[in-house]
């Protein structure tokens, strides 16, 4: 009898720590998942920035582009 209760007893304590270590994963994947939605977001913050400069850039480009182009009094 004292065995089985032992047994029991040994068996919670399991199924407890189990339990505990399950809801400590859980939190860790939780944890890891706002941390990776914050990274994203500053990526795309980053990606917006870097959008506009390369729009003024191509079009500075294609300004250049033009003046090169214009060869018409270039020989004068």
């Amino acid at each position: 009898m004292v065995v089985g209760g032992l047994l029991v007893i040994g068996g919670a304590v399991l199924v407890v720590v189990a339990d505990q270590q399950r809801v400590d994963a859980l939190d860790d994947a939780r944890t890891a998942v706002v941390e990776a939605r914050e990274q994203l977001d500053a990526a795309r913050e980053a990606n917006l920035v870097l959008a506009e400069k390369l729009t003024g850039l191509r079009s500075h480009i294609s300004e250049q582009d033009a003046q090169l182009r214009d060869d018409a009094g270039f020989l004068r």
